[in-house]
């Protein structure tokens, strides 16, 4: 499998050399039509961040739920996936708010070593692949299907690939299937990484401007794609198993239900904060909409997460229910 493939806007620290960045916030003392919890009560809940402007969506309302709803501290750490399930064993981490797929980690952290658990779905379906900006797939619609992809291979050329096509790829951190389905189906491409998510859109949404080939991994969910529209390229289908062996992969990226884990101590602890975490639950459209105003708009995380769950108050109060 991958680990992730989603970088966040420009202010995410990032993880070198598995350093952890602490970054706390206190209680505030809005109020969005519930009545707040002591602080006692709930006490500290500390997040994992992971690098992607979806993730931060997520994160920014739940923490503006729990301070402002339930009086809770939260304190929040910038670290990558697996530096995250790794906090559950070490007492570290009480929950990761989206998971994409890591049966390893589960299996390890879930199932052996039993300290952590699934809370389930949060509503969001990821959906990872192959994408071409859309003024392309007009201009050449067969460019949608792989198997014509060596023909327009000259035309994405660039200093860094060579002879051969460059395929755009994130932060070089994320680990991606895209240089094994490139070689095992014989595609004249290479991987080039942009360095993160931000230079990734970057680099479409000039493509597009500029009416400049460009091909690449993307995925879904993903505000940028409402305003630039880009067009998914058809891989052979995946099947069950067919990314079983990393070297061998060649076929799409299998779509991802994406749930959330938390410490098993955590949710035995009777926090409500616990509980709010596994009724979490919205849509692609909702993650979009706080990611827009976060990435684009660069409200902060709190002034983002008020609008959304003032205007859906009645959703806010299910997951406290």
């Amino acid at each position: 499998m991958f680990k992730n493939h989603r970088a966040r806007r420009v202010t995410t620290f990032v993880l070198l050399a598995g350093a952890v960045t602490f970054a706390s916030s206190a209680a505030g003392n809005a109020q969005v039509g519930f009545s707040k919890a002591s602080t006692a009560k709930c006490g500290t809940v500390t997040l994992a961040d992971n690098a992607w402007v979806g993730y931060e969506a997520n994160l920014a309302v739940v923490q503006y739920v729990l301070k402002h709803n339930l009086g809770c501290k939260v304190v929040v750490k910038n670290i990558s996936e697996e530096i995250s399930w790794q906090g559950f064993a070490s007492g570290q981490v009480d929950a990761i708010l989206e998971n994409w797929g890591h049966q390893d980690l589960a299996k390890k952290y879930i199932t052996t070593q039993k300290v952590a658990v699934d809370l389930g779905l949060t509503g969001n379906k990821g959906i990872i692949g192959w994408y071409v900006v859309p003024w392309m797939a007009k201009k050449y619609p067969d460019i949608l299907n792989y198997k014509n992809l060596n023909k327009y291979a000259s035309m994405f050329k660039t200093s860094e690939s060579g002879s051969m096509g460059a395929f755009l790829d994130g932060d070089p951190s994320y680990v991606t299937n895209d240089e094994a389905i490139i070689k095992n189906l014989k595609l004249n491409f290479k991987v080039i990484y942009t360095g993160s998510e931000a230079a990734l859109i970057t680099s479409f949404r000039n493509a597009e401007a500029q009416k400049k080939p460009m091909i690449g991994y993307f995925y879904e969910p993903q505000w940028f794609l409402a305003q630039v529209p880009l067009k998914h390229v058809t891989l052979p289908a995946y099947t069950v198993g067919c990314d079983a062996v990393a070297a061998k992969v060649a076929c799409d990226y299998p779509p991802y239900p994406l749930n959330k884990v938390a410490s098993a101590k955590f949710m035995k602890s009777g926090s409500p904060a616990a509980k709010m975490i596994k009724n979490f639950n919205w849509t692609n459209a909702d993650q979009n909409s706080v990611a827009k105003s976060l990435a684009v708009d660069k409200l902060t995380d709190d002034a983002a997460a008020k609008i959304w769950v003032t205007a859906h108050a009645a959703q806010v109060k299910a997951w406290l229910a």
